[in-house]
């Protein structure tokens, strides 16, 4: 038995045509900015400005962002070489070896996997105000995780919005995007409402002290908001559904992370320059912050968006999360009943029920304050995994076809990879030990994996 790589034209040879490529430059980038704006810009925006970083919340995502984009310049250098569902970890399967593309894609399914089920609960709690803006209460037992409010049982609406959603990726890939983009332009319609109407109500006064938390505060307020740019990474595993993806990909990356920055900047001066950073502390600070400053109408136009946002969130890291699971299943690390392909729709049908149903049980059961370090730490290690691939693969293969080439290459690929190590740095330890625990099993499984293949093969022998 042999674990030798498979070269990119004899995958791509085996798996050419087996999704239905229906994807253009335009739709990636909302679908990318249908992953990014959410949870982070209604949420965390003000959890992390009056916990941690105050006024210089605008230099986090700054700082945030640039991790982003030099690991997007990694991503874009692996996907266009290798247009495959499963993005990464397919090109890590056919370059580096089975072992290494096992440990991205065991990662990666933790990453995907607690993004939607964090998410989803964000958007129950904004779905219930909603409610009880209209005198409507769902009962206490169905309202919340367990331990999160006395009496609740499970988070009903987190569960339900995750299942109603992979009902819709499981019908077709453009069904599916026609809605994100639908979506998309309502909430960024709703985030420009609320820049051009907050920066009439700012008050200077509000942006001091800048640095309230000092230099510290700042880094640990990036390595939070680094959640609030998380997503862009699901463009990748939409690559074999893509017309042009060694063109289209890249293109998409850097679209949507340049404008999903600079809206999170304006937004963060907006809300920082309305309220006093230390009341930003709330479930919905966005809408707080209109209402704070008397402008209700505005701030029930942002409860809607915010519904919207999110639910594109949860919709695009689902729609990256089944294509990652479908990769690993067709490789045969996963069961290959999860690679299961939807004769008419052409979707990977069985590993998005399966992802939707493990995904919609966890945010319906654990809190969101419980995931979403957890989160941070596996796509902050999968970011220094893949930078870390770059330059190995430059040096070791430098014959590989390369449409896209990540530019500064050794300086973006090690910029990539310490950033992401320091703010891995800065997230609480709790989040290591979990993630560890994560890899550990991971590693179990690959070595059972491993033992019943060289069993199997001396059987046949």
């Amino acid at each position: 038995m042999s674990l030798a790589r498979n070269s990119v034209a004899e995958v791509a040879e085996k798996e050419s045509g087996v999704l239905k490529r229906a994807l253009g430059p335009l739709d990636l980038t909302l679908l990318g900015i249908g992953a990014v704006i959410g949870t982070g810009i209604f949420v965390l925006t003000g959890v992390a400005a009056a916990g941690q970083a105050g006024p210089a919340i605008m230099l986090s995502f700054v700082l945030a962002a640039v991790a982003c984009v030099f690991a997007a310049l990694c991503y874009g250098e692996f996907s266009a070489a290798m247009p495959r569902a499963g993005s990464v970890y397919a090109f890590a399967r056919a370059n580096m070896g089975e072992p290494v593309a096992w440990i991205l894609g065991w990662d990666l399914i933790l990453e995907y996997g607690l993004a939607v089920s964090a998410v989803a609960g964000g958007w129950s709690g904004y779905f219930q105000s909603l409610l009880a803006g209209f005198g409507l209460h769902m009962p206490v037992v169905f309202r919340d995780a367990p331990g999160v409010a006395p009496g609740s049982v499970a988070d009903l609406p987190a569960a339900a919005i995750v299942l109603l959603l992979t009902w819709l990726l499981s019908r077709g890939v453009k069904e599916s995007t026609r809605v994100n983009n639908f979506i998309v332009f309502v909430k960024l319609a709703v985030i420009v409402l609320f820049i051009a109407v907050g920066i009439k109500h700012i008050h200077p006064v509000n942006w001091h002290p800048f640095w309230a938390f000092g230099y510290h505060g700042m880094v640990a307020g990036a390595a939070t908001v680094f959640f609030a740019l998380l997503g862009f990474d699901a463009i990748t595993t939409a690559a074999e559904e893509v017309r042009r993806p060694q063109r289209d990909i890249p293109l998409a990356l850097v679209a949507t992370l340049s404008v999903c920055t600079l809206l999170y900047v304006a937004v963060a001066a907006v809300l920082t320059g309305m309220v006093p950073f230390k009341l930003l502390g709330v479930k919905s600070p966005v809408a707080f912050a209109m209402q704070y400053a008397g402008q209700n109408w505005v701030a029930g136009f942002i409860s809607l968006g915010a519904i919207a946002g999110i639910t594109t969130v949860i919709l695009v890291m689902l729609f990256g999360l089944a294509r990652i699971v479908f990769s690993i299943s067709r490789d045969g690390l996963l069961p290959r009943r999860l690679a299961g392909v939807h004769p008419r729709h052409r979707t990977p049908f069985s590993s998005t029920w399966t992802v939707g149903l493990i995904t919609a049980l966890v945010a319906g059961f654990v809190p969101l304050d419980t995931l979403a370090p957890l989160v941070n730490v596996a796509t902050l290690f999968a970011f220094s995994l893949v930078a870390a691939g770059v330059l190995v693969l430059r040096y070791t293969r430098p014959e590989l076809p390369r449409p896209f080439r990540c530019p500064g290459v050794p300086v973006v690929p090690l910029l990539t990879a310490g950033i992401c190590l320091y703010l891995i740095f800065n997230l609480p330890a709790i989040a290591w030990y979990a993630f560890g625990v994560w890899m550990l099993a991971g590693l179990i499984i690959y070595l059972v994996y491993i033992l019943r293949r060289r069993t199997a093969f001396r059987e046949r022998g």
